[in-house]
């Protein structure tokens, strides 16, 4: 069952008429915001043992039974898949057969409206879509005229204008930078441009999938710095590895399609999900920089990275940081050798 953005705030704060809720869409930081507020608002917490349960895709199997499980100290128990995708959709229809009243949250980055997962779950009266897309201008434009209101911190035309130009399109951040510049105004009650760019900077584009970005494209400096944001925003190291592994993925197929001979267009738009139109400018930039064996390379480097991320737990952000450093660096280095060769 859809759900209607007048509804969003509601199901969230009390999904008790659903035991699946289902977040998808192209903002993953929405997604994330989303997600962690419905499991509060079910569990208490976020890692309570005995109310909430996340499992990895290789443990997709057990959903059946944990969605079947009894919380032991009372209460409805939560139960999270975050990298939800169709290849799911099976264990979910089997999970929402079974009886008991543990809600299901889904975290499903980068599925379309025509996913079989996000069909599935539009189908069932028990269950609730929430799409969560980038915010365009006049959204970015109405949240900080909502945020800073609320405040009592007024914003001249100017300045917000500046400040839609340089906020992020990930909702989740814009937010907190927009508390933050709130807090910032302070007494006065007013923010101009000046303050705006003490208090915030740049952050248009930063998100978790800038990181990703930058690396392929051999960006170095934006590859560290929107690595830098991701980490300060919540993104786990684990969470940040396998973005840059799906956009590897992504380069692999559209290489090897237009090796076949298909044409570099018709690659790009045969992605599924669909890459985003804000993200083709550098996707293409990436593209002749990766042949096939520094794509199997970097492939082997990531599943290694994620391995040593979950095994050796303290020096995840390391681990994390040094994956997407060195890609970006082989990126920059194959980029000037063909401009100097």
């Amino acid at each position: 069952m859809k759900i209607e953005p007048r509804r969003i705030e509601q199901v969230i704060a009390n999904p008790a008429e659903f035991r699946a809720v289902l977040f998808f869409g192209e903002d993953e930081g929405l997604i994330r915001d989303y997600a962690a507020r419905l499991v509060r608002a079910v569990a208490g917490s976020l890692n309570d043992p005995f109310r909430v349960s996340e499992l990895e895709r290789d443990q997709w199997p057990s959903l059946r039974s944990e969605m079947a499980a009894m919380s032991l100290t009372g209460g409805r128990r939560v139960v999270r898949l975050r990298e939800a995708g169709d290849a799911a959709a099976s264990h979910v229809q089997a999970a929402l057969e079974v009886g008991g009243d543990t809600v299901l949250v889904l975290e499903g980055f980068g599925l379309t409206n025509k996913s079989k997962l996000k069909t599935l779950l539009d189908k069932s009266p028990y269950a609730g879509v929430i799409a969560c897309y980038p915010l365009d201008k006049r959204a970015l434009a109405q949240l900080a005229r909502d945020i800073l209101g609320a405040h009592r911190v007024t914003i001249d035309p100017e300045a917000l204008e500046w400040l839609v130009d340089h906020l992020g399109v990930d909702r989740a951040v814009s937010q907190s930078e927009l508390e933050k510049l709130a807090l910032y105004a302070g007494g006065s009650g007013a923010v101009d441009i000046d303050a705006i760019r003490n208090c915030i900077g740049d952050l248009s584009g930063l998100s978790l999938e800038d990181a990703a970005f930058a690396a392929v494209s051999g960006d170095v400096a934006e590859a560290d710095r929107a690595l830098e944001l991701a980490m300060a925003e919540g993104a786990s190291p684990v969470a940040i590895i396998r973005v840059v592994g799906s956009l590897i993925q992504r380069i692999v197929r559209v290489s090897a399609q237009v090796s076949d001979g298909v044409a570099i267009d018709d690659a790009i738009r045969g992605l599924r999900p669909p890459l985003f139109f804000r993200r083709e400018p550098m996707f293409r930039k990436a593209l002749p920089l990766w042949d096939r064996a520094a794509l199997q390379t970097a492939q082997d480097r990531i599943w290694i990275a994620e391995l040593d991320c979950k095994s050796t737990g303290a020096r995840a952000d390391q681990t994390c940081r040094n994956l997407v450093l060195t890609l970006a660096q082989r990126a920059a280095a194959i980029r000037m050798r063909r401009q100097h060769p």
